[in-house]
């Protein structure tokens, strides 16, 4: 699957578990497509990984992290109406990270 907006980072630990980052800006007219991109992205994992989204340490799968604010200033840059500001998170086991490599190109 083909994403416009986000741009995962990957990271993995001793055990073999992995983390894939993103964070994307736009501005409020942008935001429907954004959050329409995140929400792929999520449906996919529920759907693949069904009934398994939890903390690892719980025994689950996969989990997510997501967060979401307006800013109207950065590093000096003025942004009148404001920009969308998203990050998300995905931590999964070696079988969840490699599945989503496999889909998404990550």
């Amino acid at each position: 699957m083909r994403l416009n907006y986000l741009d995962f980072d990957y990271s993995e630990d001793e055990a073999g578990n992995g983390c894939f980052d993103a964070m994307a800006a736009c501005a409020p007219e942008r935001q429907p497509a954004l959050h329409a991109e995140v929400q792929q992205v999520l449906d996919w994992a529920h759907e693949h990984f069904k009934g398994l989204c939890a903390p690892l340490e719980d025994g689950g799968e996969w989990d997510y992290d997501l967060l979401s604010q307006r800013e109207h200033e950065a590093d000096g840059a003025a942004f009148p109406e404001g920009r969308h500001v998203l990050t998300l998170s995905l931590s999964g086991t070696a079988g969840f990270c490699a599945a989503f490599r496999a889909a998404f190109n990550a």
